[in-house]
Protein backbone atom coordinates (compact mmCIF):
# COMPACT_ATOMS: atom_id res chain seq x y z
CA UNK A 1 0.00 0.00 0.00
CA UNK A 2 1.87 2.83 -1.19
CA UNK A 3 0.15 5.21 1.29
CA UNK A 4 1.10 3.55 3.66
CA UNK A 5 4.82 2.93 2.86
CA UNK A 6 4.92 6.95 2.39
CA UNK A 7 3.89 7.39 5.45
CA UNK A 8 6.40 4.71 6.82
CA UNK A 9 9.34 6.11 5.79
CA UNK A 10 8.90 9.75 5.98
CA UNK A 11 7.90 9.29 9.95
CA UNK A 12 8.62 6.00 10.52
CA UNK A 13 11.74 6.23 13.11
CA UNK A 14 13.84 3.23 12.80
CA UNK A 15 15.60 2.30 16.35
CA UNK A 16 17.45 -1.10 15.74
CA UNK A 17 17.26 -3.88 13.10
CA UNK A 18 14.38 -5.37 14.88
CA UNK A 19 12.42 -1.92 16.16
CA UNK A 20 10.52 0.48 13.87
CA UNK A 21 8.93 3.24 15.85
CA UNK A 22 5.29 4.25 14.01
CA UNK A 23 3.99 6.68 17.14
CA UNK A 24 3.38 9.38 15.39
CA UNK A 25 0.63 7.70 12.81
CA UNK A 26 -0.36 4.64 14.18
CA UNK A 27 0.11 3.54 17.67
CA UNK A 28 -0.28 6.57 19.65
CA UNK A 29 -0.91 9.52 17.54
CA UNK A 30 -3.42 8.04 15.06
CA UNK A 31 -3.81 9.82 11.42
CA UNK A 32 -7.35 8.84 10.73
CA UNK A 33 -7.06 9.29 7.25
CA UNK A 34 -4.53 6.70 6.80
CA UNK A 35 -6.40 4.66 9.09
CA UNK A 36 -9.85 5.02 6.49
CA UNK A 37 -7.36 4.37 3.89
CA UNK A 38 -6.35 1.21 5.42
CA UNK A 39 -9.51 0.12 6.58
CA UNK A 40 -10.91 0.40 3.09
CA UNK A 41 -8.18 -1.64 1.83
CA UNK A 42 -8.42 -4.64 3.84
CA UNK A 43 -12.45 -4.46 3.39
CA UNK A 44 -11.50 -4.68 -0.23
CA UNK A 45 -9.29 -7.54 0.06
CA UNK A 46 -11.92 -9.23 2.32
CA UNK A 47 -15.57 -8.37 0.95
CA UNK A 48 -16.07 -11.44 -0.91
CA UNK A 49 -15.40 -13.47 2.65
CA UNK A 50 -18.23 -13.21 4.33
CA UNK A 51 -16.99 -11.64 7.11
CA UNK A 52 -19.24 -11.48 9.96
CA UNK A 53 -16.91 -9.80 12.80
CA UNK A 54 -13.33 -8.40 13.01
CA UNK A 55 -11.31 -9.33 15.98
CA UNK A 56 -8.14 -7.30 17.16
CA UNK A 57 -6.28 -6.84 20.27
CA UNK A 58 -6.25 -3.48 22.14
CA UNK A 59 -5.20 -0.91 21.72
CA UNK A 60 -3.01 -0.46 18.38
CA UNK A 61 -5.58 -2.78 16.29
CA UNK A 62 -8.77 -0.90 16.72
CA UNK A 63 -8.41 2.01 14.97
CA UNK A 64 -7.70 0.29 11.26
CA UNK A 65 -10.74 -2.46 12.60
CA UNK A 66 -12.79 0.58 13.64
CA UNK A 67 -12.48 1.40 9.45
CA UNK A 68 -12.55 -1.93 8.08
CA UNK A 69 -15.72 -2.53 10.11
CA UNK A 70 -17.32 0.07 8.59
CA UNK A 71 -16.76 -0.07 5.52
CA UNK A 72 -17.87 -3.95 5.36
CA UNK A 73 -20.72 -3.09 7.87
CA UNK A 74 -19.80 -5.61 10.98
CA UNK A 75 -18.49 -5.58 14.39
CA UNK A 76 -15.19 -5.12 15.84
CA UNK A 77 -14.27 -7.10 18.92
CA UNK A 78 -11.38 -6.31 20.62
CA UNK A 79 -9.40 -8.67 22.91
CA UNK A 80 -8.77 -6.75 26.39
CA UNK A 81 -4.94 -7.25 27.86
CA UNK A 82 -6.59 -6.36 31.58
CA UNK A 83 -9.74 -7.98 33.38
CA UNK A 84 -12.31 -5.62 34.45
CA UNK A 85 -15.13 -5.50 37.02
CA UNK A 86 -17.27 -6.11 33.40
CA UNK A 87 -15.26 -8.33 32.17
CA UNK A 88 -14.90 -11.27 34.67
CA UNK A 89 -16.32 -14.37 33.21
CA UNK A 90 -18.19 -16.62 30.36
CA UNK A 91 -14.60 -15.27 28.47
CA UNK A 92 -12.01 -16.91 26.22
CA UNK A 93 -8.86 -16.42 27.21
CA UNK A 94 -5.27 -16.41 25.82
CA UNK A 95 -2.05 -16.07 26.67
CA UNK A 96 0.06 -13.58 24.32
CA UNK A 97 3.74 -12.83 24.91
CA UNK A 98 5.07 -8.94 23.61
CA UNK A 99 8.37 -9.26 23.05
CA UNK A 100 8.66 -5.28 22.75
CA UNK A 101 7.08 -4.88 25.89
CA UNK A 102 8.74 -7.85 27.42
CA UNK A 103 5.49 -9.14 28.74
CA UNK A 104 3.03 -11.95 28.74
CA UNK A 105 -0.73 -11.10 29.15
CA UNK A 106 -3.75 -13.01 29.28
CA UNK A 107 -6.06 -11.39 26.80
CA UNK A 108 -9.59 -12.23 27.17
CA UNK A 109 -13.04 -11.78 24.78
CA UNK A 110 -16.57 -12.16 25.92
CA UNK A 111 -18.03 -15.25 24.85
CA UNK A 112 -21.12 -13.13 23.89
CA UNK A 113 -19.42 -11.59 20.81
CA UNK A 114 -17.81 -14.28 18.84
CA UNK A 115 -19.74 -17.51 18.04
CA UNK A 116 -19.22 -20.81 15.88
CA UNK A 117 -21.46 -18.82 12.98
CA UNK A 118 -19.23 -16.58 12.58
CA UNK A 119 -16.77 -15.70 9.65
CA UNK A 120 -13.69 -13.32 11.44
CA UNK A 121 -11.09 -11.16 10.25
CA UNK A 122 -8.23 -10.94 12.63
CA UNK A 123 -6.63 -7.67 12.06
CA UNK A 124 -3.36 -6.26 14.26
CA UNK A 125 -0.84 -2.92 13.79
CA UNK A 126 2.44 -5.22 13.31
CA UNK A 127 3.12 -9.35 12.62
CA UNK A 128 6.27 -9.59 14.18
CA UNK A 129 7.09 -13.01 16.56
CA UNK A 130 3.21 -13.83 15.51
CA UNK A 131 2.35 -14.34 19.19
CA UNK A 132 -0.36 -11.67 19.21
CA UNK A 133 -2.13 -13.37 15.90
CA UNK A 134 -1.98 -16.76 17.75
CA UNK A 135 -3.35 -15.54 20.88
CA UNK A 136 -6.40 -14.08 18.45
CA UNK A 137 -6.84 -17.21 16.00
CA UNK A 138 -6.54 -19.55 19.44
CA UNK A 139 -9.46 -17.38 20.74
CA UNK A 140 -11.20 -17.71 17.08
CA UNK A 141 -11.09 -21.61 17.41
CA UNK A 142 -12.48 -21.71 20.68
CA UNK A 143 -15.35 -20.02 19.87
CA UNK A 144 -15.65 -22.38 17.12
CA UNK A 145 -15.81 -19.68 14.64
CA UNK A 146 -13.91 -19.22 11.24
CA UNK A 147 -10.90 -17.36 10.77
CA UNK A 148 -10.78 -15.90 6.85
CA UNK A 149 -7.93 -14.32 6.99
CA UNK A 150 -5.41 -12.17 8.81
CA UNK A 151 -5.10 -8.40 8.05
CA UNK A 152 -1.49 -6.73 9.53
CA UNK A 153 -0.41 -3.00 8.72
CA UNK A 154 3.19 -3.57 9.08
CA UNK A 155 4.85 -6.88 9.00
CA UNK A 156 8.54 -7.38 9.82
CA UNK A 157 8.67 -9.95 7.34
CA UNK A 158 12.53 -10.39 8.60
CA UNK A 159 10.90 -12.10 11.38
CA UNK A 160 9.06 -15.50 12.17
CA UNK A 161 5.85 -14.11 12.69
CA UNK A 162 4.53 -14.70 9.03
CA UNK A 163 5.47 -17.64 8.58
CA UNK A 164 4.15 -19.14 11.85
CA UNK A 165 0.88 -17.82 10.81
CA UNK A 166 1.06 -18.84 6.58
CA UNK A 167 2.44 -22.46 7.58
CA UNK A 168 -0.81 -23.06 9.39
CA UNK A 169 -2.54 -22.45 6.03
CA UNK A 170 -3.99 -19.36 7.06
CA UNK A 171 -4.33 -16.28 4.61
CA UNK A 172 -1.92 -13.13 5.77
CA UNK A 173 -2.67 -9.99 4.03
CA UNK A 174 0.45 -7.27 4.66
CA UNK A 175 -0.27 -3.94 3.77
CA UNK A 176 3.62 -2.85 4.09
CA UNK A 177 6.13 -5.86 4.60
CA UNK A 178 9.76 -4.89 5.70
CA UNK A 179 12.48 -6.75 4.31
CA UNK A 180 14.92 -4.83 6.67
CA UNK A 181 15.45 -2.39 8.90
CA UNK A 182 19.30 -2.35 8.97
CA UNK A 183 21.63 0.74 8.55
CA UNK A 184 18.51 3.09 10.32
CA UNK A 185 16.54 2.68 6.93
CA UNK A 186 13.38 0.80 5.89
CA UNK A 187 13.41 -1.63 2.83
CA UNK A 188 10.49 -3.29 1.72
CA UNK A 189 9.76 -6.64 -0.08
CA UNK A 190 8.52 -6.09 -3.56
CA UNK A 191 5.51 -8.10 -2.89
CA UNK A 192 2.91 -6.92 0.54
CA UNK A 193 1.38 -9.87 0.81
CA UNK A 194 3.75 -12.66 0.14
CA UNK A 195 7.28 -13.90 0.43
Amino acid sequence: MKLLKEKIVQHGKVLSENVLKVDTFLNHQIDPVLMQAIGEEFASRYKDAGITKIVTIESSGIAPSMFAGLTLGVSVVFARKRKSLTLSDNLYTAQVHSFTKNETNDISVSKDFIGSEDVVLIIDDFLANGQAVLGLLDIVEQANATTAGVGIVIEKGFQTGGELIRARGIRVDSLANIKSLANGKVEFFEEDSTR
